[in-house]
């Protein structure tokens, strides 16, 4: 599944530990296992059941999401040098695994995506974290995952995470204005 996965998802084959690029591919292994999801059902599964008619898919919106995030710390790389200690490698690990968890908190019923049961009780942030902590992941990319939505609100993100929160809700943002302007 590891090529067939990073064909989906192609930032996964740019972090260079190979450890956390393992990791990484391990949460999600796991997390497709527990929501027994199939990698045919990525190709089609929005990204969120927050917008109506959302034409996203889930790996979609994480490698464009993913993508913005290192093209925003290649500028701040540029422009400031070592001013700001951002981890390229944590930051993308961050990116690629801060929505995980909706595989958890989403279910497919008959050709309908829906909230699993999980919902009630867990957004993904949390199940994502349960996912990280699993497999080893370091505590700055569970720190990205954690905070990465308004779960995180009153919590000091560090870099990473404000890098990742801002490209995320950049494009949800854009999904629901196109929502409401069709």
């Amino acid at each position: 599944m590891t090529e067939t996965l990073s064909g989906f998802i192609p930032e996964i084959d740019q972090i260079e530990d190979r450890t956390l690029r393992e990791q990484v591919i391990a949460v999600w292994e796991d997390a497709l296992a527990q929501g027994n999801w199939n990698l045919d059902d990525l190709a089609t599964m929005p990204y969120t059941l927050l917008v109506d008619d959302v034409t996203i898919s889930f790996p979609e919106h994480v490698s464009v999401v993913a993508r913005l995030c290192l093209a925003i710390e290649a500028v701040l790389r540029e422009a400031y040098a070592d001013r700001y200690e951002i981890s390229r490698d944590i930051l993308l690990a961050g990116a690629l695994l801060a929505d995980v968890g909706k595989l958890i908190e989403f279910t497919k019923v008959g050709e309908k995506y829906e909230w699993s049961s999980m919902y009630r009780y867990l957004r993904h942030p949390f199940t994502g974290v349960g996912l990280c902590f699993k497999h080893g992941l370091p505590e700055a990319v569970m720190h990205i995952v954690a905070t990465h939505s308004w779960e995180g609100e009153k919590f000091t993100r560090l870099p990473e995470s404000i890098i990742f929160h801002h490209a995320d809700f950049t494009d949800f943002d854009l999904t629901k204005y196109e929502n409401k302007r069709t």
